[in-house]
């Protein structure tokens, strides 16, 4: 048996004349979608895979197929002759405009055998002289199959060569995605070894000494390293730098990328004509008076070095001048290229330096790309990129990344060692502003990585839709860091007389294997999320905008004008330091999801227009028709069931005013207006889905607690598998009230499934609740009937995938990502609002 080793990504070319067995192990050896065939595209566009008509129209589709699959990041199979030059040369190059690398595999058995096979074949019956053309062709290219471009070519020159062989597929030396860290990534060091060894000092690396007390290795118990390239030139000390980098390496303790300063003096070492600038000449005379076994070692070692590394099942890459999201993984000269270089606009600055083009300025990848190359004072972060190099060569610092923590940690040059071109203060870190949006940000279709939800779309009309009320209505983005999702009901109830009952929640989460659930009051008030900040000057501080936070609805819009925004948060803000949650949680700032009652505080109008408007017209017309009625019935006409149908119409009128009535009570002003809170969303660095709904609650109490007067507790339940009927019983006295009803949410909050996410609540609501919502005769047979048949299916997932969309926003926000990052998810969720969804749900 051979193993023939494949790149995971690349592209495989067959090469073989008619009959040498190309299709059969195509078929033995890769998935059916992996292989695009000739025959197949000819049989596309010609309903015959042998007319060879069809050939140039063929050959456009299988270039075509083949550069979707590998710009999707694919490996993908060319099953076709593939003999003659040409034909190689536009795959080789198809591969190239991927950054995959393209891989021969040549089958080349007797020509008895092509001939006896392609006789055996009614399709075939070209004779023996094509074969005997496309043997001759592949003969002559043999040799050159490599100068064509193929990055590997494996020969099978016999039927047993080729049945002996076994396919293994490998990873690229760049994939280093299941290594999720934590890392600490270290910008440009060029040579200044003492700035290095005080920065891992600091990171909490413990160095390993020769007997000539040099560091030649540093270990930590739970981090690795990892080195962003340009580790030689300029400074004092290239050949320390080199021994204790490339000692972390050799040990597994760390990672390097080249820089394009190691891929110069690697030239130089191999005695090419390079010229000795930029610190070059320093490094070769520093390592002059080293062992020449240490030289050859550095010249290994240096050769080693790749472009780039992605890590973290491909949230984090890190290359030396950065890297744009289509090269991520990829291999390719010109990959190399920009790893080392970058790109350049062409033209030269006022010190005589190439201009670099802006590439983080447009980066929206969802990996995090840590780079160096461009020395700048200060490191900024740039659409989910951040530039490490800030000079330590040049009297500034060196600095280190913590990952995934983003945090920057940093140690002071101890002197100018070199002076650059360019004074480092003079120095603009390229940039977009970053609490700037850019339309392009949320408009068209887009499609966004959630971390728990995987990759969610959004339509280019429901972008236009979410844009309309986001710019006209919605609060500052910069305050905006979440939307609620939308929650779904529960499944249509089969009880006599009730839509919606508890029974389905718990039922709908064992199915899940979920049994440990918790049941919340559901208040009559409206969604709010308040951001709420410790002292007036964190809002300017953190979040670029002056004011105390702010207290939105689902939709993004402020609840009161700002004079009331701020007393209310004013008050808010006292109640928190009461409980003592800002020390408690080390932040500045606290984002919370709430009910603010009542419900006529914000709905005021519709109430008064839709449900009120509903009430009077039936309070006014209905007694009169039913005296009307009456009257006729007197008389002697048969209107028994219009009678009875109207007096059921005027109770169910009553009961619906007094539903809605529940809801409204007088405000004045904040006076009457009250927070019921019932989960922490996030603080600074934190989010806290992962903590059992049990910890939000008692963090409500506590806030309650502190602020009787105007927060509100939530009154829960929590329930197992043996205990539902309690549940039921308590959902029953709620609603039997007149209350809204309950939500039923897994008690450990955010759940993972085998079939997925949990829904993280279903709404169980009450039936004179849903009377408001379906309207006054909702309860009548025939319209009970008819809402038993609701579907629910979109509901579910549109929920699903709103939920997941604001757990990213907080993630993102707990990170303090660039704000497009952010605003991003949470200009999806109202955007997804827009999907047809029955709005009584």
């Amino acid at each position: 048996m051979t193993t023939l080793e494949l790149p995971a990504l690349s592209l495989v070319v067959l090469v073989g004349a008619s009959g040498s067995g190309k299709s059969t192990f195509a078929r033995r050896h890769f998935l059916g979608t992996e292989v695009v065939s000739s025959d197949f595209c000819r049989g596309l566009v010609a309903d015959d895979e042998n007319d060879q008509a069809a050939t140039k129209d063929a050959f456009e589709i299988l270039h075509f197929i083949a550069g979707k699959r590998l710009a999707a990041g694919r490996l993908t199979v060319i099953d076709a002759t593939n003999v003659q030059p040409e034909a190689r040369r536009e795959l080789v190059a198809l591969a190239r405009e991927h950054d995959v690398l393209p891989v021969a595999i040549v089958l080349d058995p007797p020509e008895r055998v092509c001939v006896e096979r392609n006789e055996q074949r009614a399709d075939r019956q070209f004779g023996a002289k094509v074969i005997v053309r496309q043997r001759s062709q592949l003969k002559r290219g043999l040799r050159s199959l490599k100068r064509e471009g193929f990055r590997g070519v494996h020969v099978l020159g016999s039927v047993e060569e080729i049945d002996a062989v076994r396919i293994e597929r490998t990873k690229l030396y760049n994939d280093l995605t299941d290594q999720t860290g934590p890392f600490d990534i270290v910008g440009d060091i060029h040579g200044c070894r003492a700035e290095l060894e005080t920065l891992l000092t600091d990171l909490g690396y413990e160095l390993t000494r020769d007997e000539l007390g040099r560091p030649v290795d540093a270990r930590h118990p739970e981090r690795r390293a990892v080195f962003v390239g340009d580790l030689v030139d300029r400074g004092p000390d290239t050949p320390g730098v080199l021994r204790l980098v490339s000692g972390m390496v050799a040990s597994g303790n760390a990672y390097s990328v080249a820089g394009n300063h190691e891929d110069k003096l690697l030239r130089a070492l191999r005695g090419k004509k390079v010229k000795l600038s930029h610190g070059l000449a320093e490094s070769l005379d520093q390592l002059a008076a080293e062992p020449a076994e240490f030289r050859a070692a550095t010249e290994k070692f240096i050769d080693g070095l790749i472009s780039h590394y992605v890590f973290d099942g491909g949230n984090l890459v890190v290359a030396h001048a950065g890297l744009v999201e289509r090269m991520h993984g990829r291999a390719s000269g010109r990959v190399r290229a920009f790893c080392l270089y970058g790109e350049t606009t062409g033209e030269t600055d006022e010190f005589g330096l190439p201009v670099r083009y802006p590439w983080a300025q447009d980066y929206r990848g969802r990996a995090t790309v840590v780079y160096g190359h461009t020395p700048t004072p200060e490191p900024e972060w740039i659409n989910n990129t951040i530039c490490l190099d800030t000079g330590v060569v040049f009297g500034g610092a060196l600095t280190a990344l913590r990952y995934p923590e983003r945090e920057l940690v940093s140690v002071q040059a101890a002197q100018e060692y070199y002076a650059p071109a360019k004074p480092l203060h003079a120095v603009a870190a390229p940039g977009r502003e970053p609490d700037v949006l850019d339309i392009t940000d949320v408009t068209g279709r887009r499609v966004i990585e959630t971390s728990t939800h995987g990759r969610l779309s959004v339509r280019a009309e429901q972008a236009g839709a979410a844009l309309e009320v986001m710019s006209r209505f919605a609060i500052d983005p910069r305050f905006l860091l979440y939307l609620p999702p939308t929650m779904s009901p529960v499944a249509t109830s089969n009880e006599p007389g009730t839509l919606e009952h508890p029974r389905q929640a718990f039922e709908a989460y064992q199915g899940q294997g979920v049994t440990e659930l918790v049941c919340e009051e559901k208040h009559m008030g409206s969604r709010a999320v308040v951001l709420v900040t410790r002292d007036d000057a964190v809002a300017e501080k953190r979040f670029g905008l002056a004011g105390r936070g702010a207290v939105h609805t689902r939709t993004g819009r402020s609840f009161f004008g700002p004079e009331l925004t701020d007393e209310l948060l004013l008050r808010l803000r006292t109640v928190v330091e009461e409980a003592g949650l800002f020390e408690e949680l080390d932040t500045s700032w606290l984002l919370l999801d709430a009910e603010l009652l009542p419900w006529s505080a914000k709905a005021g109008d519709l109430l008064r227009n839709q449900y009120a408007a509903v009430g009077a017209a039936a309070r006014a017309s209905l007694p009169a028709a039913t005296a009307a009625l009456e009257s006729a019935a007197a008389g002697g006409l048969d209107v028994t069931d219009l009678l009875d149908r109207t007096k059921r119409r005027t109770e169910n009128a009553g009961l619906f005013t007094a539903a809605y009535r529940q809801y409204c009570w007088p405000t004045e002003g904040l006076d009457g207006v009250r927070i019921a809170p019932f989960q922490v969303l996030a603080s600074e660095g934190a989010t806290y889905h992962d903590r059992p709904h049990a910890w939000h609650l008692g963090i409500a109490d506590r806030l309650v607690a502190a602020g009787p007067s105007m927060v509100t507790p939530t009154r829960r339940l929590f329930v197992d598998a043996t205990s539902w009927d309690a549940g039921i019983t308590w959902w029953e006295e709620l609603t039997g009230v007149g209350g809204e009803g309950m939500v039923v949410k897994p008690a450990a909050n955010l759940v993972r499934t085998a079939k997925g996410l949990a829904q993280p609540g279903l709404k169980v609501r009450g039936r004179e609740y849903l009377r408001i919502i379906y309207g006054p005769d909702y309860t009548e047979p025939a319209n009970f009937d008819r809402l038993r048949s609701r579907n629910l299916g979109h509901k579910r997932s549109l929920a699903l995938r709103e939920y997941a969309l604001g757990l990213e926003a907080l993630e993102r926000a707990a990170r303090s990502e660039p704000l497009w990052r952010i605003h991003e998810c949470v200009f999806a969720v109202l955007a997804l609002e827009s999907e047809p969804v029955d709005p009584r749900l």
